[in-house]
This record gives structure tokens, C-alpha cells and sequence, in this order.
């Protein structure tokens, strides 16, 4: 076992199960959404946290209008699919919107998500804090992740499958900043993930909001152990197009383009980053041949990048990337 959880004060070299000493109920409000197909207005009964786009053809040229607001080109970000581009944009409690696209784009959807005033669902939390290798996270019962979002026609839409880690790859979710709901946010990212991308799960295996709180993301076995099996090796999530086996996927809440991440997500990143590289021997200031256990793609890249270093996008943001060299020494120190 890779990865042990508790809530020992600080790192925990054992190989212990879970640590809980049981569960609570706790309720959550349920995701609500309404979706739509094409271009033009849309409405809906409640209002929305977030829209969700997503489209096929040229990757840029498709815009939205929330009900009462200016237009905004929709850029594809870290939500990269093969064809066309998605976004997800923060409706601001809009009941209506408006999506238009130029003549190069088609197969428009859009997906209106409310995750905050839906009806409230009840989930059994952990009792105690939970921790991987003295990193206080919040595991996806914590933050409300409705499972049943993993299945389509009564199946598992993305069955998981493990290889070894190779390479750790850092995102923002280009989602606004000062979030004053993330565990919202981070539902909304589900939802659009698991649903309007049909990925079947979150894209990432971690989140860290800006209070320096980890999420735990893609599902990966009933083990208690985030992320990794208990063999040690790394559940397959969809962060990170045509580099995903191996890859482990950290996304930073929020947007990172023209300003740094806070100091309390920073400092929960590059811990998050060494206790993953200790314990399956990575060097994160190291230079590594990336090979697709899958396909055998090779790549010389960083084991600790951005998402840019893989696929043209903005992602995780120029200032985060600017601060990709101290990570890495931050997290290499002992």
C-alpha cells in the first residue's frame, strides 16, 4: 500500500487502512441541471451556479451570454477533448442564457448546474479527518459526490483501470477566484466532467481550493486509499488528453493566468507533491521519458509540468507556470 490515511499530526510512514472510526450522516444539496442542445436562448427553472459548454469543430469562435450580460468567448481550457472545445463558465445565479457559434463549430451543448439550492441528498462522511500521509483532504463522500454519476445505462461509464505513476501534472480550473462556495465548484466540476464531457468521473485526482483544503477527485476503489490502488498504482483520470496513464492530475480552484495561487494552496501543492514523490520514488526537479504503458507514446518532459507542456492551452495559468521551478525544489527538499 502507497498511500495510508489517518489523522496522526504529522507524516504517516505506516500502511494503515482508512483510520475512520466510522461515519456520520450528512446532507448535501443535490446537483440540478437542465440541458440544451444548440445555439441560441436558453432558460431554466432555477438558477444557475455554472454552464457548462460543450462543442465540436474549430476550438475557438462559440461565446455565452448570461440573462442580462455581455457576451464572452468561450475559449476551450483545461478540459481538453480531441474535437471542438468545453468550458464552464460561473452563471452567477443566471435562469437564462444565450450561446452563439460561428459556422466552423456545431454539435453545441450546453448544461445549465445548480449546485447549491438542488433538494438535499444525505452521504455518510467520515467520522474522523481524513489524511494521506499527514495531508488533511477531503474525501468524496466529505464533499458530496454523488457516485451514481459514475454510471450510464446501469454500468460503469469509465471503468477504472491502474499503471504505475510516471509523471505528476499540475492544472487551474479556470473558474473564478475569491470562490466563496469550492466544495460547490468542485461539484460543478464533476458534473460537467462526468456528464457534459461523458468522462463517466472528475478529470483530476486532487483539487486544492484556495484555503489550501485538498479534495480528493477521480474514484479509484472503496479501499480508502485516494487515488491509487493498493498495489500502488495510479487509477487512469481524464486531466490531461493523450497523457493520462501514469499521470497523476492536480488541479488549483480557480484561475491562475494573471495572478499567483495563495500561499495556504501553494503550500498544500508542494507538500501533496512531495509526500506522492517520496513514497513512489520520483524525483520532482527530475527529467523523465514519459511512456504510454497503453501506446507507447514517449515524451522527455518534467515529472513534475503543466497541463501545457501537453496539450496547447493556458493551463495551469502563466503565473502558476512561471512557479512550476520553486514547486518542484520545494518539494524535493527533505
Amino acid at each position: 500500500m502507497v498511500l495510508a490515511a489517518g489523522d496522526s499530526g504529522g507524516t504517516d510512514d505506516s500502511a494503515s487502512g482508512s483510520g475512520d472510526s466510522g461515519t456520520t450522516p450528512e446532507k448535501f444539496p443535490a446537483t440540478r441541471t437542465e440541458a440544451a442542445t444548440g445555439t441560441g436562448e436558453a432558460t431554466t427553472a432555477f438558477a444557475a451556479s455554472y454552464v457548462g459548454v460543450r462543442w465540436a469543430g474549430a476550438k475557438e469562435g462559440a461565446a455565452i451570454r448570461l440573462a442580462d450580460g455581455d457576451w464572452q468567448n468561450l475559449a476551450s481550457g483545461c478540459a481538453a477533448v480531441e474535437d471542438g472545445g468545453t468550458a464552464l463558465v460561473a452563471a452567477q445565479n443566471a435562469t437564462g442564457y444565450e450561446v452563439k457559434a460561428p459556422t466552423d463549430i456545431h454539435g453545441v451543448h450546453s448544461l445549465a448546474i445548480d449546485t447549491t439550492y438542488g433538494p438535499g441528498r444525505t452521504f455518510k462522511v467520515p467520522s474522523e479527518s481524513t489524511r494521506v500521509r499527514g495531508v488533511r483532504y477531503l474525501s468524496r463522500p466529505a464533499w458530496g459526490a454523488d457516485e451514481s454519476k459514475r454510471f450510464k445505462d446501469g454500468k460503469v461509464n469509465s471503468p477504472e483501470t491502474y499503471y504505475p505513476l510516471q509523471i505528476i501534472t499540475v492544472h487551474h480550473t479556470a473558474t473564478p477566484n475569491d470562490d466563496p462556495d469550492p466544495a460547490a465548484t468542485v461539484c460543478a466540476i464533476y458534473e460537467f466532467h462526468a456528464i457534459t464531457n461523458d468522462w463517466g468521473d472528475i478529470g483530476y485526482h486532487f483539487l486544492i481550493d484556495e484555503a489550501g483544503t485538498v479534495y480528493e477527485g477521480r474514484y479509484s476503489g472503496d479501499d480508502g486509499i485516494p487515488a491509487f490502488n493498493p498495489d500502488g498504482d495510479l487509477v487512469t483520470g481524464f486531466h490531461s488528453l493523450r497523457y493520462n496513464y501514469g499521470a497523476l492530475g492536480i488541479a488549483l480552484i480557480g484561475n491562475l493566468d494573471a495572478q499567483g495561487p495563495t500561499e495556504a494552496a501553494k503550500a498544500s501543492l508542494i507538500r501533496l507533491i512531495k509526500v506522492i514523490s517520496r513514497f513512489k520514488g520520483l524525483d520532482p526537479q527530475a527529467r523523465v521519458t514519459y511512456t504510454s504503458p497503453v501506446n507507447g507514446t514517449k515524451k522527455d518532459t518534467n515529472v513534475v509540468g503543466g497541463h501545457r507542456d501537453y496539450f496547447d492551452t493556458e493551463c495551469p495559468g502563466q503565473v502558476m507556470y512561471d512557479l512550476l521551478a520553486e514547486v518542484r525544489a520545494a518539494a524535493a527538499r527533505r
